[in-house]
């Protein structure tokens, strides 16, 4: 079992950014891909970024390329999503979630995860 807990998130004007965490334990995260996904009332989750194990290989959604940024440091269990040039359509709650990366490691749909941290809400105000 791998439990994943979320911090960072909060209230910030438009232009401004935000870095959300997320820390692992129970196992460690160096044989799990990882992805950032943000949802809005309505409607489904949406993969904003994902990155492998290694941290070699990353994916962007196209509204977010160019301005966020995912990163991990394996030796501290964490995988962190740096948002840069926020907007208002960036308003989300924000989850991180893990799957096994047995080579195949992007995962675009929310079902293939395996392990999901908590939520935490990005306000984004004009």
């Amino acid at each position: 079992q791998v439990q994943l807990v979320q911090s960072g998130g909060g209230l910030v004007q438009a232009g401004g950014s935000l870095r959300l965490s997320c820390v692992a334990s129970g196992r460690s995260l160096s044989t799990y891909a990882m992805g950032w996904f943000r949802q809005t009332p309505g409607k489904e989750r949406e993969l904003v970024a994902a990155i492998s194990w290694s941290g070699e290989s990353t994916y962007y959604g196209d509204s977010v390329q160019g301005r966020f940024t995912v990163s991990r440091d394996n030796a501290k269990n964490t995988v962190y999503l740096q948002m840069n040039s926020l907007k208002p359509d960036d308003t989300a709650v924000y989850y991180c979630a893990a799957h096994r990366d047995d080579g195949s490691w992007y995962v675009e749909l929310h079902t293939g995860y395996d392990y999901w941290g908590q939520g935490t809400q990005v306000t984004v105000s004009s």
